[in-house]
């Protein structure tokens, strides 16, 4: 269904009234109805602005969720034996 308005009255007050041509006008001040987008800019900017702020946060979410089903293995004792390699490359 494609919504009409009025762009000067009060939209609490609005009723459609056709016209003898069959084009939809105010039924109180009898100016032609504009048609309202479906999507308007305001509504495309606040969501990218909603996106922007929520996103990382579902991302993080994610991936803690996803570390604690299956824990990374942490092999310590090759760690250690990596370290002491390079300060003997160093030294």
């Amino acid at each position: 269904m494609v919504r009409y308005y009025c762009p000067y009255c009060n939209p609490k007050y609005q009723f459609q009234k056709q016209s003898s041509k069959g084009v939809l006008v105010c039924g109180l001040c009898g100016e032609d109805l504009v048609k309202k987008p479906f999507i308007r800019l305001n509504q495309i900017i606040a969501l990218v602005a909603a996106s922007s702020l929520l996103l990382p946060l579902v991302y993080t979410f994610i991936f803690l969720i996803k570390n604690q089903i299956n824990p990374p293995n942490k092999n310590y004792q090759a760690n250690i034996r990596y370290s002491l390699i390079i300060k003997d490359t160093i030294a």
